[in-house]
């Protein structure tokens, strides 16, 4: 199993949106390593969505459902999809500026790489996020 991070714009569909489907699929990923990424998650794999936009702050958590698929409505070969199912909502927010106040994220993508909306996500680096969306 691995851990990845998804980014989603809120207004165009937010963690309440998916709760509320059960489950989704993730497309629309059209940078060139986030499709890599995205080629790489498998069934089962744990993910954060993570608000973009005027909130910018992982949200909750989802489960990969199926894993990658070819997109037919991208239009070309290079897109897939992924389908993924709420698992539960975060507590407490954690949010970019926290991320960034921390050097334990300092390499992360996140970080990084800002418009990034696939990314992996390290066990240690998942664990702390845990921590903080607990509130500790």
């Amino acid at each position: 199993m691995a851990y990845w991070l998804f980014k989603s714009e809120p207004e165009e569909y937010s963690y309440d949106q998916l709760l509320h489907d059960k489950k989704t699929w993730w497309t629309g990923v059209t940078n060139a390593l986030a499709r890599k990424h995205l080629r790489s998650v498998a069934k089962g794999d744990q993910v954060l969505l993570y608000h973009t936009g005027k909130e910018k702050q992982i949200v909750g958590e989802m489960v990969v459902s199926r894993g990658p698929t070819e997109d037919p409505e991208a239009g070309d070969q290079k897109s897939v999809m992924v389908e993924v199912k709420p698992q539960r909502r975060l507590s407490v927010p954690v949010t970019l500026e926290t991320i960034k106040a921390d050097p334990i994220f300092a390499n992360w993508e996140l970080v990084r790489i800002g418009r990034l909306s696939v990314m992996p996500v390290s066990e240690e680096l998942w664990g702390k996020i845990q921590e903080l969306g607990a509130g500790k």
